[in-house]
């Protein structure tokens, strides 16, 4: 059974995920975040209350998304495409929400299919709105079936320099640190199955990525403040492997920034980049 295109509205049901003070400190740790940062890597520092990485929305949101109405396809022709963040509130150091996701694009690439899904996620304890997420995937050798293409509008960036530059630099093991947040496929840890995937060795997630691009963010144009962080997308464009170093470009206009990723030979690895603050 291919890619059904008539998913699109479909719903799925309600799903409950919770976390812990550990969980928390345990993505910071995974995305970078160090010994600067004691506000994201400990929850015991004398006059410094825990708080918890926007980006920590890509972890515990997403839930309730119906994978099971849009067909099939085979997932080791799929990559993760975009990704986005909708911050209603900060995040706690702990507790639980309940997520309903949906279908919202199913794009005909010709040679591939581009499947789109939200989720909206509710805090359980205040009944209230706290995050949105949304995600892409492309599914090579999925398409073909004659329908729209979606939208190809891309973003132009100013012809200037960029604002703010930030570099973090990525341990070679990196992804070991991150996969223990829940993305255990061996592509990120074991050397024979990333050769089987066309790659030297093990390549970091993408959205291990992200979280090391919303730090930069968050601590340049928010000072560090999450509840100052309202919304991030970006487009996954070229692999990284644990040991890159990450640069951080933003261009700034108002409370809209947008910002590209690169890795030390300057190739863009997380493109159309916009991000928004207060």
């Amino acid at each position: 059974m291919p890619i059904k295109p008539e998913a699109v509205g479909a719903l799925g049901s309600p799903v409950r995920r919770s976390w812990t003070s550990k969980d928390a400190l345990l993505y910071a740790v995974g995305v970078g975040a160090g010994t600067q940062e004691l506000a994201f890597t400990t929850e015991n520092t004398k006059d410094t209350p825990q708080r918890v990485l926007p980006t920590f929305a890509v972890i515990i949101g997403g839930g309730g998304v119906p994978m099971d109405k849009i067909g099939s396809f085979n997932p080791a022709l799929m990559v993760h495409g975009t990704q986005g963040i909708t911050m209603f509130d900060e995040i706690p150091p702990d507790g639980e929400i309940e997520s309903v996701g949906k279908v919202t694009g199913i794009w005909d690439k010709g040679n591939a299919a581009v499947v789109e899904f939200e989720s909206e996620s509710k805090n359980v304890a205040t009944g209230k709105p706290l995050l949105k997420t949304r995600m892409s995937l492309f599914c090579r050798g999925e398409g073909g079936w004659g329908g729209d293409r979606g939208p190809s509008e891309k973003i132009e960036f100013p012809d200037r320099r960029a604002d703010h530059e930030i570099t973090y630099q990525t341990r070679e093991d990196q992804a070991l640190t991150y996969r223990l947040s829940g993305d255990r496929n061996p592509l990120h840890s074991d050397p024979s199955f990333a050769k089987m995937g066309g790659f030297d060795r093990p390549i970091l997630h993408g959205l291990c990525t992200y979280g090391f691009t919303g730090r930069a963010l968050l601590h340049t144009l928010c000072g560090g403040d999450p509840k100052r962080f309202k919304s991030m997308d970006g487009r996954f464009s070229r692999p990284v492997l644990p040991g890159d170093a990450l640069t951080i470009s933003m261009w700034v206009d108002g409370n809209t920034c947008l910002f590209r990723t690169t890795n030390q030979a300057g190739v863009v690895v997380l493109d159309q980049g916009t991000m928004t603050f207060a």
